[in-house]
């Protein structure tokens, strides 16, 4: 969308505040993402605060680029090698290309795919074009990460909660505050699903880029963006996996997980990238 005067998702236009069930004044962390993909669903305030960050990381685009190549890695391990047929994904994201119900069922097209976000514009992308293949099935679900209840209570009408499930968070759990126990939090999902399944997640590195450029990246963003943003050390991300088995090469930047080309030595993400298997 490139103009806040246009229709927005779902019908409507998207001034400050318009008739829209939300405040696109506001910079959301799902609509500044899908503007440093390239997309073009996000308003005036997500390119303000996207480009606010660029200034003081201009990998930032790159790095966002990194982590939806990871997904796809992620996810075609999980189908091809893992086996696994559910997929629980948190976090979903304004839908582009690769999505993971896309990844799975090229693999397996009997793969079953639950999207969660609570993002009024995801919502609106999801119910159009999250459309599963024959074999398969995709539902989306209205939720906020923290209402597990809701997660776990309505993704069972479609996932098989006794059998594998991938539960997969990327780039949401920075979006907790350490107040609202994100390990806690992911600790309630994967008590819901059996030994077998797998735990996938990306998380910003406190450690990877140094307190200074952390710091001065948070500051960019400011009062601009809806989320604040936590960024966590290695040692922090690690604990989300107790009571799992991490998969190789272990916890490991965005780009080092089982790449498919060579590393490009010119960037670096500031994000940790696991996938485990549940003991």
């Amino acid at each position: 969308m490139t103009s806040d005067e246009t229709a927005a998702p779902g019908g409507g236009t998207a001034g400050p505040t318009g008739p829209l069930p939300f405040d696109t004044s506001v910079a959301h962390q799902a609509r500044i993402y899908d503007y440093t993909l390239g997309g073009k669903d996000n308003y005036a305030a997500d390119r303000a605060a996207a480009e606010a960050g660029l200034a003081v990381w201009p990998d930032m685009a790159w790095a966002s680029r990194a982590n939806r190549a990871f997904l796809g890695r992620a996810i075609r391990y999980l189908a091809a090698e893992a086996g696994i047929r559910q997929f629980l994904d948190i976090g979903t994201g304004i839908p582009t290309a690769g999505n993971t119900h896309e990844v799975a069922q090229s693999v397996a097209p009997d793969s079953r795919v639950v999207y969660v976000d609570y993002d009024p514009v995801v919502l609106a992308h999801a119910r159009a074009l999250l459309t599963s293949s024959e074999a398969g099935a995709t539902e989306y679900i209205d939720a906020d990460l923290r209402d597990t209840g809701t997660i776990l209570g309505q993704a069972g009408k479609l996932l098989d909660f006794t059998r594998p499930v991938s539960v997969t968070l990327l780039g949401i759990l920075h979006a907790i505050p350490d107040s609202d126990d994100p390990h806690a939090i992911v600790a309630t999902l994967m008590a819901a699903v059996p030994p077998g399944s797998y735990l996938a997640i990306s998380h910003l590195g406190s450690d990877l880029f140094g307190k200074e450029r952390t710091e001065s990246i948070q500051g960019a963003f400011g009062g601009k963006m809806q989320q604040r943003l936590t960024w966590r050390s290695r040692e922090e991300v690690a604990r989300f996996f107790e009571g799992t088995d991490l998969v190789e090469p272990g916890l490991v930047r965005l780009e080092e997980w089982r790449p498919d080309t060579a590393p490009d030595d010119g960037h670096q993400s500031p994000g940790w990238a696991a996938v485990a298997r549940k003991r």
